[in-house]
């Protein structure tokens, strides 16, 4: 079934849409994507082949998710998401973790998107938080990524606690995709509590990377975006 799989999925290869790809997830030397290798599906084809290989075993999808093709990733992380949502508590122990086994594959900012909440937040949810602060704490950026995004399913039940301590310890961090991934999660955050959001960007204006506050206030206002803007650099 995986060797089928695989064929599917090269029957489906774009060479010029890889060459996008290749670009848009900054794989050249030096860059964060460095060495991912992409051969051009777009995401609702490699949606709708998951779903045809939602049967395929942990060790099968070992295999694919070590796989230097980014597009063979991602199916693999989606079908890992399916599975967990359909699963019993011990399978869905299991998968969350396959998946924090292989945090080392899951190294560009879709494949963490598409998964982090859906497997580690919807995991831990009732759980104890610390292996979320173990992530954050990582050299690895994709972990940080991680473990800030894992928090959207907290958000959505208004748990916002752990969203901010996480958001606070990656404030010092350096990389634009950390302080993308915070911003946005600030900004859901805003969208359910409008004053804590506030309250927070007041408490740590100081040091907010422009790009977070950016994200964060995304929805404020004109005016008052321009007010939140004006002394960051």
């Amino acid at each position: 079934m995986l060797q089928q799989l695989i064929l599917e999925i090269q029957s489906k290869a774009n060479p010029e849409k890889a060459k996008i790809y290749q670009r848009f997830f900054k794989t050249a030397k030096g860059e964060y994507g460095e060495g991912d290798i992409f051969i051009g599906l777009i995401v609702p084809e490699q949606r709708t082949i998951a779903k045809k290989y939602l049967n395929l075993s942990l060790p099968k999808l070992q295999q694919l998710i070590k796989s230097k093709v980014h597009e063979h990733r991602l199916i693999a992380i989606l079908i890992l998401v399916s599975k967990f949502k359909k699963s019993s508590e011990s399978n869905k122990e299991e998968i969350f973790n396959f998946y924090l086994k292989n945090t080392k594959h899951i190294n560009n900012w879709d494949l963490v998107d598409l998964s982090a909440s859906s497997i580690v937040g919807e995991f831990l949810f009732e759980k104890d938080k610390k292996i979320l602060y173990n992530l954050v704490n990582s050299e690895n950026l994709w972990e940080k990524r991680i473990s800030i995004i894992a928090t959207f399913t907290f958000i959505r039940k208004n748990e916002f606690q752990d969203t901010l301590a996480i958001s606070e310890i990656l404030l010092q961090d350096k990389h634009d995709l950390i302080h993308k991934a915070v911003g946005w999660m600030l900004r859901e955050l805003g969208k359910r509590n409008l004053e804590l959001l506030k309250k927070f960007l007041k408490e740590h204006y100081n040091q907010i990377p422009r790009t977070t506050l950016r994200y964060a206030i995304e929805r404020f206002p004109e005016e008052e975006r321009k007010k939140w803007l004006k002394y960051k650099k």
